[in-house]
């Protein structure tokens, strides 16, 4: 009996485990501290639990500077349209979204905007 217990108490923290690595976009992101971000994509990251993208925008006095977004999970992008191609490194965007209460040069994307006015995503669900 001990030994049935001790297999569902394990099998039930196991399963628990993935929940608690979730984070609250609130957490780690600061909706009071909107960014908008115009430069090119660098790299692309279509994984789960979330996708990113990275984008180098210039300063005013030509220092590149690399943001990485944070985007919604990839099966999230798919169900609103978003494909492995909607956007491609060396594309233009401008990304807006909520700054990272890290420091770091990152934020929770919200919409990102091809140079055409194209919106190829339009933010996830805040309560991630």
């Amino acid at each position: 009996m001990r030994e049935r217990l001790a297999i569902v108490v394990a099998g039930l923290l196991c399963a628990a485990v993935p929940l608690l690595a979730h984070h609250s976009v609130a957490g780690e992101y600061d909706v009071n501290k909107p960014v908008t971000i115009k430069g090119t994509v660098s790299k692309l990251e279509w994984t789960n639990p979330h996708s990113r993208i990275y984008v180098d925008a210039k300063d005013a006095s030509g220092k590149v500077t690399t943001w990485n977004f944070e985007l919604a999970a990839r099966s999230a992008l798919t169900r609103q349209g978003w494909t492995g191609r909607s956007v491609k490194i060396g594309d233009t965007v401008t990304v807006e979204g909520d700054l990272a209460r890290s420091g770091v040069t990152g934020a929770h994307a919200r919409t990102v905007v091809l140079a055409d006015g194209t919106k190829v995503f339009s933010g996830a669900n805040d309560n991630n």
